[in-house]
């Protein structure tokens, strides 16, 4: 670790001289952006120091003795999941990279006002802003020719080959492009539809528990077919007859969701909640104008460094209403050639008149209906009260699943155990197994991120985070705080990025800086490769994020939770003040699974190679192998901030992020 550590060293005196000269660059787009009319609420200056910057990965280099397919560059994903903490990169950005798939025409509609915080932008202004920056002044779009970006904001930030084109040859370049497309296109359907059976079919094969992966382009099509799903699938018309749905999440692509309805639903109301701030809302809006039907809701951060990480769909049906809780970003390369995860909800139907009017009228034993509107008050959004009233109106009484969700804020009292950590270790004293059945077995922990955790195991990951996941029913054994043997954390090694289906660009999606990974060096010792032969899945890069216990012999398991949260203090919180209050930073939303809430009388799932069908246990499908597999001496995890030049990706490319 020596030559890694002299070499980061060196990187980060490059990055902090660089540092400067970026900030005064964007403190004068700030002051144009104000200049052009765009007003700027106080509580969006308040988060300008971690959200919008100069995007880390621009380039990709091509190694010497290999060639290298342009699509492969075309899908370097975004710098996604940053679950950003005190110390994190200050000059990060998730911009959204360039969709293999060319958004479809847009019909002119009137543009409607989406938030009520949301100034409007002339023509006048727009215009202003072309005048100002010349062909010559643009950079290049590394992507040349092949781009297939076209939205107005990338346009004006960058300069295409075709620019330069006569008109006629511009038409024979969209013409091909189109024609790309529909060829992409028509070899996705062929790969989702490599089964005859709806989505409803496979929903009814993962039946109880309804855990499902996304379909990944690139692997063996028996993968596809049983328990996976993709985007399309999980919005088309077999699942019922949409009459509104609301999409919560990080990063939004909205040309492309639009596609991912069937034509007969694109028109209906859809409504966007998001995170974003400044001139990321303002990209988001511009982006929202040209569809009359879309009405954006803007997440309140309260917190500094906090972002709206959660993913969730309600879909609402004449007949009823689903809930879709996932991991993937509403864009092309979350749903492509990444893991995700995806529980999808029984169909909800409507209550009787008699019972329509009450909150408790539905519920589950596992307070499914009263968590997840509570979930939703905490927005304190007008644009939510009508879904709240949907959620009312449903039976929700045969959903199995507790909700774990994440809000920003302080909480005290009784809401300091409604969210985060503390709602796991709420939960699990409740209903979870009993200490001496589970004693030995350790926490395991899959995710796709990872935030700053302090300088010592004991300070927060291996006290009470470990101590929230390690809770029993009843009487808990006393808890060991420096205990390695009880927690085993699957992150992906360089190796796993390296040698994924996208290669390096995998690691966009998978932030771990090395100014962070130099502060906490124990990290590295809980550390368990990404390996998913089960699931087809090995050289699919992680984003899904998942958290269980396992059994010494890896055959069960007491509980299983897939959510948006991935290993940092603003996801998860942490308690301040003497435990008294937990501060949490982002909004994050995840869905617990446990044995008997679906098989009565049941303590655990059965996993793994060994499980046999005359066990009463429900097996439960694990998105990861067992038994896990740690890493050896000479494996490192994956940082994303560092070049890779020894070793070129399955593709053919090294890595070579610009310095800060």
């Amino acid at each position: 670790m020596d030559a890694d550590e002299a070499f980061a060293r060196q990187l980060q005196q490059q990055f902090e001289k660089e540092e400067r000269s970026l900030q005064q660059q964007e403190d004068k787009d700030l002051a144009m952006a104000l200049s052009m009319g765009h007003a700027i609420s106080d509580s969006e200056k308040e988060d300008s120091d971690g959200r919008e910057s100069p995007s880390m990965f621009r380039s990709l280099t091509k190694s010497k003795n290999t060639n290298s397919n342009a699509s492969a560059s075309q899908d370097i994903s975004d710098s996604d999941d940053t679950d950003v903490e005190e110390d994190a990169p200050p000059k990060m950005q998730k911009m959204k990279s360039p969709s293999k798939k060319t958004p479809s025409k847009k019909s002119p509609s009137k543009k409607q006002e989406k938030d009520e915080d949301m100034p409007s932008t002339s023509k006048g202004d727009t215009n202003k802003r072309k005048a100002s920056s010349s062909k010559d002044e643009k950079p290049m779009c590394q992507y040349g020719s092949e781009c297939f970006r076209r939205n107005k904001w990338h346009l004006e930030e960058f300069r295409h080959p075709e620019e330069d084109t006569p008109v006629s040859k511009k038409r024979k370049i969209e013409s091909s492009k189109k024609r790309t497309t529909e060829d992409n296109a028509r070899q996705s359907t062929s790969s989702s539809s490599s089964s005859v059976r709806s989505c409803t079919d496979v929903i009814q094969e993962a039946s109880p528990l309804c855990f499902l992966m996304t379909k990944v382009s690139g692997i063996s099509s028996q993968y596809n077919s049983t328990k996976a799903v993709h985007i399309s699938d999980i919005l088309s018309e077999c699942m019922g007859e949409l009459v509104e749905s609301v999409q919560f999440n990080y990063m939004h692509d909205i040309s492309w969701l639009v596609q991912q309805y069937p034509k007969k639903f694109r028109s209906k109301p859809l409504l966007l909640v998001h995170g974003e701030q400044r001139e990321g809302k303002m990209r988001l809006h511009e982006e929202a104008s040209a569809y009359s039907h879309i009405k954006l809701c803007q997440a309140k951060l309260e917190m500094m460094w906090g972002t709206h990480h959660s993913k969730m769909m309600l879909l609402l049906y004449t007949n009823g209403m689903r809930v879709v809780i996932h991991t993937a970003n509403l864009i092309h390369q979350d749903w492509h050639q990444k893991s995700q995860g995806v529980w999808i909800s029984p169909l909800f139907p409507k209550l009787s008149g008699s019972t329509e009017g009450s909150s408790i009228a539905g519920d589950s034993p596992s307070h499914f209906k009263s968590d997840l509107m509570e979930y939703l008050a905490a927005y304190k959004s007008k644009s939510l009260l009508d879904w709240i009233a949907h959620i009312k109106r449903h039976d929700m009484s045969n959903a199995k699943v507790h909700i774990i969700g994440s809000v920003p804020g302080r909480h005290i009292g009784e809401a300091k155990s409604k969210w985060g950590h503390m709602k796991m270790r709420r939960i699990l004293k409740e209903h979870g197994p009993v200490s001496k059945d589970v004693s030995n077995w350790p926490v395991i922990a899959q995710f796709s991120s990872v935030g700053s955790l302090g300088p010592d195991k004991s300070k927060w990951l291996c006290a009470e985070f470990l101590q929230s996941m390690t809770a029993t029913k009843g009487a808990s054994a006393s808890f060991v705080r420096d205990d390695n043997r009880m927690l085993k954390l699957i992150f992906p090694s360089r190796d796993n990025i390296r040698t994924s289906l996208e290669g390096y660009p995998a690691g966009g999606s998978v932030p771990y800086s090395i100014k962070t990974a130099m502060k906490q060096k124990y990290f590295n010792t809980f550390l368990q490769q990404w390996k998913a032969r089960k699931r087809g899945r090995s050289r699919a890069s992680p984003h899904i994020k998942t958290y269980s216990r396992l059994s010494p012999d890896s055959s069960s398991i007491p509980w299983f939770l897939v959510t948006s949260s991935n290993l940092s203090k603003a996801a998860w919180g942490a308690l301040e003040k003497n435990a008294s209050q937990l501060m949490i930073r982002s909004y994050e939303i995840g869905v617990l699974f446990l044995p008997q809430h679906f098989e009565p009388e049941s303590k655990f799932f059965a996993v793994g190679e060994q499980t046999s069908s005359s066990d009463k246990q429900l097996e439960f499908p694990l998105p990861w192998d067992v038994p896990l597999v740690p890493y050896t001496k000479e494996d490192r995890p994956w940082i994303w901030d560092i070049p890779y030049f020894d070793k070129p990706d399955s593709h053919g490319n090294v890595w070579a992020p610009p310095p800060l």
